[in-house]
């Protein structure tokens, strides 16, 4: 073909005329070739009447997938113990795990249980003193009634027996609580010392002479006694310990109890009927002496020890082990048999 020339068709072909455009197109044309307007929703939008939305047919989402309970087989078991529970320890506060390096117990932590232990011990000794008692005032009576009539021979045996028996069990238990006391009186000295930034008012050895040596120990257990109470109660130093009551009736027990006590074996030493018979009520009234000190010290040491350390429940709060650090590797353990018990 040159160029000026028609194209050729093939015959009977007639091109179609292309109508011209209306005026609706016109305007269309031109308002999509002017620039965008702004702003946006002000600009001409030929929005369809119908909205089309998707959605999938039943069945096409994969059905949740049913979860089977399992069967309980026991509670779990680990190769090592779990580091996340809590220490193989009696809890206390402040707790401490064995085999890492902890500060050595202080005074102030045991005497809440030097207190326990030496109340029970009191009171029990208590006991035992007022049962020795009674078997000395059944000895007096029967001196009595032996006076004037015979006696039965094995209600004396057993007066006999009872009396060795309870006397012999005062004398020899009463070492336990008068040892666990003077443990708790120096322990008790060096906590309210270190409750006060404070040293003791005196050193340990007048505090044994003071309480331990006889005739020295009447006047000199009263002070002993009245600084520990004027260290307990927080009170200043220069200013002089002034015993409370009840410190000064423990004292007044305490003088009794000696003085019965001295005089019993001054008695035992002569060697008329009467002077006999005299020696056996001052044992009873020495075995009341020393049950009546034994329940006014449980007192004394109760209350110092409340005002040492006191306790309160509702101050308590709940306290739960947060991290171990320093403990040492548990061994792992070398296997668990298949038909042990969990």
């Amino acid at each position: 073909m040159h160029p000026g020339q028609s194209p050729s068709h093939p015959p009977g072909y007639w091109p179609r005329q292309t109508p011209p455009p209306t005026a609706q197109q016109l305007q269309g044309r031109m308002l999509a070739a002017q620039p965008e307007p702004y702003p946006y929703h002000r600009r001409p939008v030929h929005r369809p009447k119908l909205r089309w939305v998707a959605t999938p047919p039943p069945g096409a989402w994969p059905r949740r997938p049913v979860v089977v309970p399992e069967r309980y087989s026991g509670p779990p078991s680990y190769p090592v113990p779990p580091r996340w529970g809590f220490p193989s320890l009696v809890w206390r506060r402040p707790t401490s795990v064995p085999g890492t390096a902890s500060d050595e117990i202080r005074p102030i932590d045991r005497v809440p249980v030097l207190s326990r232990s030496l109340v029970v011990v009191l009171f029990a000794f208590a006991v035992l003193a007022v049962a020795a008692a009674s078997a000395e005032i059944w000895r007096y009576v029967l001196l009595v009634q032996g006076r004037d009539s015979a006696l039965s021979r094995s209600v004396v045996a057993f007066s006999d027996g009872f009396v060795l028996t309870a006397g012999l069990l005062a004398s020899i238990l009463a070492l336990l609580p008068a040892g666990l006391s003077l443990w708790w009186l120096l322990v008790a000295r060096q906590a309210a010392a270190d409750v006060s930034g404070e040293d003791p008012p005196r050193p340990v050895w007048q505090v044994l002479v003071g309480v331990l040596v006889p005739v020295a120990n009447l006047p000199l257990a009263l002070s002993v006694v009245g600084e520990l109470e004027h260290a307990v109660l927080r009170r200043p130093r220069d200013v002089r310990p002034k015993p409370s009551r009840e410190v000064l009736v423990w004292w007044g027990a305490w003088l009794l109890n000696w003085l019965l006590l001295g005089a019993s074996i001054v008695w035992r030493f002569r060697d008329d009927v009467q002077s006999m018979a005299d020696s056996v009520l001052l044992v009873a009234l020495t075995d009341l002496a020393a049950a009546a000190l034994a329940v006014l010290t449980a007192l004394v040491v109760r209350r110092f020890s409340a005002l040492l350390a006191p306790s309160d429940a509702l101050a308590v709060r709940e306290m739960r082990v947060v991290k171990v650090e320093g403990a040492p590797e548990p061994e792992p353990r070398s296997g668990r048999p298949a038909g042990a018990a969990r």
